[in-house]
């Protein structure tokens, strides 16, 4: 049995956010992610990417091959910045919260496509968030 694979990349330009967008696409698809499963994935990769880059002022992406207690596969994505932080977590997830003069819709909106989603953050310390996609069987 082979190791599952693990990859960083930095968030710091557009550039970077789309090379993180295609990764995500390539390594679900050679997981044998559905369609829709793989679209929802690549969607909350790339809003959490953006927060990543415009919030917390760039970070970097750790993609990472997963396999639960029943051996379902998936892919886990941890975006980390070293930003202002989210002072209310709870807030910042309820649709139309924003900061940035937007509909307010991404961070939610990423946590509903995900099988998994977690949010570490404080103020002055940065924000880690993680997303778990499980392979359909």
């Amino acid at each position: 049995m082979t190791a599952p694979r693990q990859a960083t990349l930095e968030l710091s330009s557009q550039d970077q956010l789309a090379i993180a967008r295609r990764t995500v696409q390539e390594w679900a698809t050679t997981l044998g992610f559905g369609t829709l499963d793989r679209t929802k994935l690549v969607t909350a990769a790339s809003e959490i990417g953006r927060n990543t880059l415009v919030h917390g002022g760039g970070g970097r992406m750790t993609i990472e091959e997963v396999t639960n207690d029943n051996f379902q596969q998936g892919l886990r994505l941890t975006f980390e910045d070293q930003g202002p932080g989210i002072p209310d977590i709870d807030r910042a997830l309820t649709d139309g919260y924003t900061t940035a003069k937007s509909m307010g819709l991404g961070f939610g909106g990423a946590k509903r496509l995900v099988n998994e989603f977690n949010v570490r953050s404080a103020p002055g310390q940065g924000t880690t968030v993680i997303l778990v996609q499980w392979k359909r069987r």
